[in-house]
């Protein structure tokens, strides 16, 4: 399964500096659906290419959005050019 958007990275409120794009409400729903063993705070493996860099990760349910979040470590943010609240494609391949 692939996905490919384009969203705006945000910092989360709390100490720590974490970065995050949230994934779009389709992309969400379709995950959702997998089945899959249990897994920390509800997390799914990813394969994440943003420009020239990819990593491997997890992204987490946002009850509250209803939505899931994807980390955007500050290696990634450095070595795309990407600040908070600009974006460049995502292209997060689920395994």
């Amino acid at each position: 399964m692939r996905f490919q958007f384009v969203a705006p990275l945000w910092e989360w409120s709390a100490q720590g500096g974490w970065y995050f794009v949230t994934l779009p409400t389709d992309a969400a729903d379709e995950i959702a659906e997998i089945p899959r063993a249990a897994r920390a705070f509800g997390s799914v493996r990813v394969r994440v290419t943003v420009g020239a860099t990819t990593w491997s990760t997890s992204v987490f349910p946002d009850t509250k959005i209803g939505s899931y979040v994807l980390p955007v470590k500050k290696a990634v943010r450095s070595a795309e050019g990407i600040k908070e609240r600009r974006c460049r494609q995502r292209k997060p391949r689920y395994s």
